[in-house]
């Protein structure tokens, strides 16, 4: 049977992605469909960030996202509530989030779009490209005279948006990340990946994860999806069914 890519998907051989525009003049805009907001972080949003990520499937176990704030954003809530978005219904739940933040390491001076998320929910109502282009406004008005956004192969729906948006790789990333755009242009057949050759269809995924899942899916058929996370040389593999997280322990 011919596998078919989520729009993020552990199966697909990973890949580092970084896109940059230096062109913030003509952002595209994008307005949210009636009945959402935009919303700045408050304190005590955390949670809502981790279930957001969660349910865009960034995450399986709340500790994931703990690890992820903590790694990120601890320590520079007062920041965040100029620059992390999330997108709210009219009844006040958050359904999406994105942040015009920036990398330490990175002396570029460029800003950086981060950790975008929608639920999984409400994918497909037009709510990330309405995200995206408001937080990239964002860091338009913060004054950065370029934007890199971090992405991978395993995310390629988000990262075929982002070159819609007229982000392209960044020269030293499209050299060692080669494969990975090559993989890109086999699902996204898109004209900024000209100069990259398409890998074969059947040599995108990685055969190590395609036999972690259907193990996992012999156990549990209700399977959603899983993580593989690698921690201190010891590798961790979490998944997730209709009814319960957990962590799978047999060795494969």
């Amino acid at each position: 049977m011919k596998l078919r890519p989520d729009n993020h998907d552990m199966r697909l051989k990973y890949y580092e992605l970084v896109l940059k525009s230096s062109s913030l003049e003509n952002l595209p805009g994008f307005s949210l469909p009636k009945g959402y907001r935009y919303v700045y972080y408050r304190e005590g949003d955390k949670k809502d960030w981790i279930a957001i990520e969660t349910s865009a499937r960034e995450f399986v176990l709340p500790m994931e996202g703990e690890a992820a704030w903590e790694k990120y954003y601890a320590g520079k809530e007062k920041e965040l509530e100029e620059r992390m978005f999330f997108v709210e219904t009219l009844d006040g739940e958050k359904v999406a989030t994105a942040t015009a933040f920036y990398e330490p390491r990175d002396l570029s001076g460029a800003g950086w779009l981060h950790w975008v998320a929608v639920k999984r929910e409400y994918q497909g109502h037009g709510i990330a490209k309405a995200l995206i282009s408001h937080t990239l406004q964002r860091l338009k008005e913060l004054g950065y005279p370029s934007i890199k956004i971090p992405t991978q192969t395993n995310t390629w729906v988000a990262a075929r948006m982002y070159l819609d948006f007229g982000f392209r790789p960044i020269p030293e990333n499209a050299v060692n990340s080669r494969e990975g755009y090559g993989i890109l242009r086999t699902l996204t057949d898109h004209p900024a990946l000209e100069a990259f050759d398409p890998v074969p269809y059947e040599e995108i995924w990685d055969s190590r994860m395609v036999e972690i899942e259907k193990k996992l899916r012999e156990q549990y058929a209700d399977l959603v999806h899983f993580r593989v996370l690698e921690e201190d040389g010891q590798e961790r593999i979490l998944f997730c069914t209709q009814t319960r997280t957990g962590e799978w322990k047999e060795t494969f």
